[in-house]
């Protein structure tokens, strides 16, 4: 199988995936859209060096989950430099962007998880929307099976907490 056959693949086996993925971090369907294409450029670059030591899945998520988060970071230093907090921006977002088609439970949803701190965000992100397995996510993130059960779990009550729920 050549490089662009190969690419190819990736791109029919995994966009549809990616870009929901993005799109639960950044909340908009336009920056999804550009950080999809930014993603699957960096795979095409980095496609002649992969030597499967890890999942396609896997290094493809990985990379996925970097280029969202430091999206993240830019727009929470320009949410900054406008005199407010990222987490009015990502809400703002959430309420705005005419791609959503969530009721309101699932913009109540969003807005929690986007208030979340960075990495319990992650964890959230992968395990509830995603349903990566933990064992999975550990080589995704490149932490412990542990840690990532503890911080799901702090992720949780911080959204039940959120949303009114008890126990």
């Amino acid at each position: 199988m050549t490089l662009e056959e190969r690419f190819n693949e990736i791109i029919r086996d995994y966009s549809e995936r990616v870009y929901y993925h993005v799109r639960r971090f950044v909340n908009s369907h336009e920056d999804a859209d550009d950080l999809v294409q930014e993603i699957f450029l960096k795979v095409w670059n980095a496609l002649p060096s992969f030597r499967g030591e890890a999942q396609t899945y896997t290094w493809i998520y990985r990379i996925a989950t970097n280029e969202a988060l430091n999206a993240l970071r830019r727009e929470k230093v320009r949410a900054a430099l406008r005199f407010s907090s990222l987490d009015e921006v990502m809400e703002r977002r959430i309420d705005s962007d005419p791609w959503f088609s969530g009721d309101a439970a699932q913009r109540a949803l969003s807005k929690a998880v986007a208030r979340l701190p960075e990495k319990q965000r992650q964890v959230f992100i992968l395990r509830y929307y995603d349903e990566m397995p933990y064992e999975q996510m550990s080589k995704v993130l490149d932490t412990s099976v542990g840690a990532l059960k503890a911080s799901y779990h702090l992720a949780q009550e911080k959204i039940r907490a959120a949303l009114g729920e008890g126990d």
